[in-house]
């Protein structure tokens, strides 16, 4: 397949993330849109990694998954702390973190 199309792909995905971030207001598709991100950079890798014949990329994608792992498990853990008290999951609603 061609680097450039598999490179424009990624930075497809990781636009329509940045794009979910910054206009969503609801908590599971920010979550969503963040691991939508990560997998796009973990597509880079792999394309690379593949390009130049390393596995290097493939190591950073293992890294990458574990991050987002954790990042899944601690910010649905957050979510639903917070849920049970407000009831709701728009993220313009909880003021309760600020410091």
């Amino acid at each position: 397949m061609n680097l450039s199309l598999l490179i424009f792909f990624s930075l497809g995905m990781f636009l329509i993330g940045i794009i979910g971030v910054l206009t969503k207001r609801n908590a599971l598709v920010f979550f969503l849109s963040i691991e939508l991100m990560l997998n796009a950079s973990n597509l880079l890798f792999v394309i690379f990694s593949r390009q130049w014949g390393n596995q290097i990329g493939l190591a950073w994608v293992f890294f990458v998954l574990v991050v987002a792992a954790a990042e899944a498990a601690v910010g649905l853990a957050i979510l639903i702390n917070l849920f049970r008290t407000k009831q709701v999951v728009d993220i313009d609603q909880y003021n309760n973190l600020r410091g």
